[in-house]
């Protein structure tokens, strides 16, 4: 049923993946499917934020989600789980859509985890915009 499975994750927000990664790698097990466990980067080069920061910044904070990313997948998902390590720029539900197109996946899991206002308590402001734009099915978990 499912060949590619996008997991969003924040590497430094643990709802994000707590529970969401056990359903995905289930899903994953049980349909062969490969896991793309996607974090997404703020963008750095915008000019407005870009002058903040050292030149070379951005490829930094790249390299360091990178191997945080890969210390994450070897921690915490199976070895019989064929998975990818994918970093994308952007705001996260735009870069999540993205990604989703790019890979060809074919189901997006996702936390719904922040409770800042009432709607974000209902599903939270990325997953919400990533069910209402995306062209694949979503799985939210709560």
């Amino acid at each position: 049923m499912y060949q590619k499975i996008l997991l969003s994750v924040d590497l430094n927000q643990e709802a994000s993946w707590q529970k969401a990664l056990p359903t995905a790698v289930t899903l994953c097990q049980t349909f062969g499917a490969s896991l793309h466990v996607v974090t997404v980067v703020p963008e750095f080069s915008m000019p407005m934020v870009g002058a903040y920061f050292p030149k070379d910044f951005a490829q930094k904070a790249h390299e360091a989600v990178k191997q945080a990313q890969r210390e994450f997948i070897s921690e915490h998902v199976p070895d019989d789980v064929k998975a990818q390590s994918v970093i994308v720029d952007g705001s996260p539900w735009e870069a999540i859509i993205k990604a989703s197109k790019k890979l060809d996946i074919d189901l997006i899991v996702m936390a719904s985890h922040t409770k800042r206002k009432f709607v974000d308590y209902v599903l939270g402001p990325n997953a919400e915009h990533v069910v209402y734009h995306a062209k694949v099915s979503v799985m939210i978990v709560r």
